[in-house]
């Protein structure tokens, strides 16, 4: 049987609260069985930088059980999704800002960047207990992971080298990066396999504008934050209180309010269609060329009505796999949820100014030719404007 690439549904490591700090962190036993893959799931994402590679060694024990299980998967029957660029070994951590890349120049010059990945990818690959990934993602790149040469050559040496079969890019942690996003397609497409953007019913900016330069490109895509902050699951209550060191926090005051009031609008969409909320929020998704994998985050509300998030890991397994929503369904939605202009974004943006940072940079003149190429007019769709 031939490897499989990324399926339309998939679960990583930042669910269950123990990494990214969605909700209430779950203890061993319920987070192994959450992000082991099984034959309703079988691809699973991590990222070495999640916990300086806990979250990989928790993998590593949710695949060494699922794979030797009786009557369990053999190791071709799932896929396991990796993303390694954030440099935890040597680089020192930036508080909230986490680890730098490994392309800031005070840690390695451009040459050593291939020996950087190819030590990464090992170590992980360690800790996941497997002698090779199915894809490689380079996670949060800064504006030189988007453009470097030597950053692309390493990437493509470790799938010649057999530590991975399909390499791809990651861009975050936050919203944006588009045009940078769509300048690596342009500069190294016909390496690129795979990317990860955002996207869900009530975000379709700006991660819309690179799906044409994706599918040009024959690049599939990966959606995560699917859930929108966990909304689409329907157990986030106005004024619910989250817990003080929820990653939600940064989100703005009364976006569970205005959040739940879209969804309303969506339910009889929903209704019509037989799928639940979050299964509304992955179709409309998946409805997009090139998108083929969706990844929401499960998470475990607090409080005695929160549902239990291994029946929404049930719920997202349960994804019918024929497409239901019409396009004027889709399109619906997307004015339902139009977000356009409501955060500014990272990456290329006509509204930085002063020095360049590892997350926001001016839009330079190439950007701008990349960005006419595309008909995005950066003033008016890059820039939040309420």
């Amino acid at each position: 049987m031939p490897p499989i690439d990324p399926t339309r549904v998939a679960i990583g490591t930042w669910s269950g609260g123990r990494f990214m700090h969605f909700g209430v962190p779950l203890d061993d036993e319920r987070y192994l069985a959450l992000i082991a893959p099984d034959r309703a799931i079988r691809t699973v994402f991590t990222a070495d930088a999640y916990g300086a590679g806990q979250a990989d060694e928790l993998l590593g024990r949710a695949l060494d059980a699922a794979l030797h299980a009786p009557g369990g998967l053999a190791r071709d029957e799932i896929c396991v999704v990796a993303a390694v660029g954030h440099d935890f070994y040597t680089g020192e951590r930036d508080g909230a800002k986490g680890f730098p890349r490994f392309t800031d120049p005070r840690l390695r010059s451009p040459a050593r960047y291939g020996d950087y990945l190819r030590h990464a990818t090992e170590q992980s690959l360690a800790r996941c207990r497997l002698d090779h990934f199915d894809l490689l993602l380079l996670h949060n790149p800064d504006r030189t992971g988007y453009t470097s040469e030597a950053v692309w050559d390493g990437m493509s040496a470790l799938r010649e080298a057999g530590l991975t079969r399909l390499i791809g890019v990651a861009p975050g942690p936050a919203n944006g990066f588009t045009l940078d996003l769509i300048d690596c397609f342009e500069r190294f497409g016909d390496r690129i396999d795979w990317t990860m953007i955002i996207l869900n019913p009530l975000e379709p900016w700006p991660g819309e504008l690179c799906l044409a330069a994706a599918a040009a490109r024959d690049i599939d895509v990966i959606t995560r934050v699917v859930d929108y902050g966990g909304l689409f699951f329907d157990d986030l209550r106005p004024g619910q209180e989250l817990l003080r060191q929820d990653h939600r926090a940064f989100r703005p005051a009364g976006w569970i309010e205005s959040g739940r009031a879209r969804l309303d609008a969506m339910r009889p969409i929903a209704a019509r269609a037989g799928l639940t909320m979050l299964q509304l929020a992955c179709q409309w998704n998946l409805a997009h060329e090139p998108v083929s994998c969706v990844v929401p985050t499960l998470i475990q509300e607090t409080g005695p009505d929160a549902r239990p998030v291994e029946d929404k890991r049930a719920e997202l397994a349960a994804l019918p796999s024929q497409l239901r929503l019409t396009d004027a369904d889709v399109e619906l939605i997307r004015q339902l949820g139009d977000n356009t202009g409501c955060m500014a974004l990272k990456g290329a943006s006509p509204a930085h100014e002063g020095d360049e940072r590892a997350d926001r940079w001016g839009v330079s003149e190439h950007l701008a030719e990349v960005a006419r190429r595309w008909r995005i007019e950066p003033q008016r769709d890059l820039v939040q404007v309420h």
